[in-house]
């Protein structure tokens, strides 16, 4: 039997009608934007399913922007977020894809450029209550929910690494909650995603760092 919280029935706090179509998507947004290193230039917006049919009239579109401008679910200026976009020198664009299978019907891409030219791809899911999933980054399949502490590890799929990974964790005696390695391919970019219950120290990063096949770094705290 699932069990349910006392949020699962009464939703977030939050502005808009919807908890998954505007809570979830704010949510989805906010966590993207504290994935990228650096303040945001643009964004591309892609909406699937039910997302793509009812984003006017349940205030998705001001959501998913007010999310990636660093509002949260409670914001007063989810209202006026389109308005707030042109005063931070945010540029958005939404995309409407109707014709596009994908695994949840309230799903969005986020596809992020930073003011120094970083690049950023990041899909979510809304999936109910104001919940969200993280299910791609660049292209690849990961699954984590943004409700831990989460440091995410962009590495090449060699023999060492995950390992290296754990023992700097160790080192700082993080307490790991999940810990999951995601791949496109044997031998080919990666992500090892790890969730905690507490903060995660960030001195942690240079430590992991220094093996020759981490790529990149992100570092989200709860």
């Amino acid at each position: 039997m699932k069990f349910l919280s006392i949020f699962d029935v009464i939703g977030p706090n939050m502005i808009g009608p919807s908890s998954s179509h505007t809570a979830g998507a704010c949510s989805m947004a906010l966590l993207a934007r504290k994935m990228c290193p650096e303040p945001i230039k643009k964004v591309i917006f892609t909406l699937y399913g039910s997302f793509s049919k009812t984003y006017h009239g349940h205030g998705t579109d001001r959501a998913l922007l007010g999310g990636v401008l660093g509002f949260d679910t409670d914001d007063a200026r989810i209202r006026d977020a389109f308005e707030w976009a042109k005063k931070m020198g945010v540029e958005y664009e939404f995309v409407i894809d109707e014709e596009t299978r994908t695994d949840h019907p309230n799903t969005a891409d986020m596809d992020i450029t930073g003011v120094n030219g970083h690049h950023l791809f990041v899909r979510g899911e809304s999936i109910g209550g104001g919940k969200i999933k993280i299910v791609q980054i660049n292209g690849i399949d990961v699954e984590f929910t943004g409700e831990y502490s989460t440091l995410i590890v962009r590495q090449i799929d060699k023999p060492g690494v995950v390992a290296h990974i754990t023992q700097c964790l160790s080192r700082h005696e993080v307490n790991i909650a999940f810990m999951r390695l995601f791949r496109e391919d044997k031998g080919a970019t990666a992500f090892t995603i790890v969730e905690s219950d507490e903060q995660i120290p960030e001195e942690i990063l240079d430590e992991i760092h220094k093996n020759e096949n981490v790529q990149d770094l992100m570092l989200v705290q709860m």
